[in-house]
């Protein structure tokens, strides 16, 4: 049996490996790192139960648990899982392979891609002198629809100036989220999920929280001007990119929406 073992076996090994440092990683970002080494003992004493020992009336049991127990991880970790599958999709190979598959110009993209962030930019910069607190997200391929159906719709071409008045300090809108999806100022007053990570400064408020939320759960781009500083930030993938000057914020957008 020992010389059977060839190089199947071992990429085999080497993919439930993978597989499980994967589970590993994305459930100690979510804090259920204990429930996942739970799962895992449960299954070393089923393995064990049933194929080491043997035992036919609680090997039979443990193998009821485990048909049930499925399900009941899909419904407990549904998040998690649907993370795990966009995060699988949005993998730069296969942004790549996607984009075979397009059609348009490189030229257009990058000339409504301008026309997408200097409004932007130029608002952020203004507020950011002004110290006017703002929070704009950026839809990309994650639809954010149930976002814009907590706030005030609007569905108005994105202008420098509407962003300022928006998130102008008496504005009844400027406490909340502006989505911007398609190119269009989609609504404002948006209520984003909150990120509860550890790893977050204390310093920042709950704008950089709220931010730091959909970028975990989507993969908009968040922009984020403080009202206490002044500085701008930018929320990608988990990951915050502070105190931005206009250049690496024009930069940092062209990039990602590029």
């Amino acid at each position: 049996m020992f010389f059977e073992f060839g190089i199947k076996d071992i990429v085999d090994i080497l993919l439930v490996a993978l597989v499980l440092y994967y589970i590993y990683r994305l459930m100690r970002e979510s804090r259920s790192l204990n429930v996942f080494i739970g799962i895992m003992v449960f299954i070393v004493v089923w393995l064990f139960v049933s194929q080491v020992l043997q035992m036919r009336l609680l090997g039979s049991i443990l193998d009821k648990l485990v048909s049930v127990g499925v399900i009941a991880l899909i419904v407990l970790f549904q998040d998690d899982i649907r993370k795990f599958l966009y995060n699988l999709g949005a993998h730069q190979q296969m942004k790549r392979f996607t984009s075979l598959f397009s059609s348009r110009g490189k030229d257009k993209d990058s000339k409504e891609v301008k026309e997408t962030i200097m409004p932007i930019v130029m608002a952020s910069m203004n507020m950011s002198k002004s110290k006017v607190g703002a929070l704009i997200v950026i839809e990309r391929s994650v639809p954010l629809d149930d976002i814009v159906l907590t706030g005030d719709l609007i569905d108005a071409t994105i202008n420098q100036r509407l962003i300022e008045n928006v998130f102008f300090k008496n504005s009844p809108l400027h406490d909340g989220a502006m989505v911007i999806s398609k190119k269009r100022i989609k609504a404002a007053g948006c209520i984003l999920p909150v990120s509860h990570d550890l790893d977050i400064p204390k310093e920042l408020g709950l704008r950089h929280r709220a931010a730091m939320g959909i970028s975990q759960e989507s993969d908009a781009v968040a922009v984020v001007v403080s009202e206490e500083t002044g500085g701008i930030s930018v929320a990608v993938k988990g990951n915050f990119r502070l105190r931005l000057s206009a250049e690496e914020l024009e930069s940092i957008l062209t990039k990602e929406l590029g």
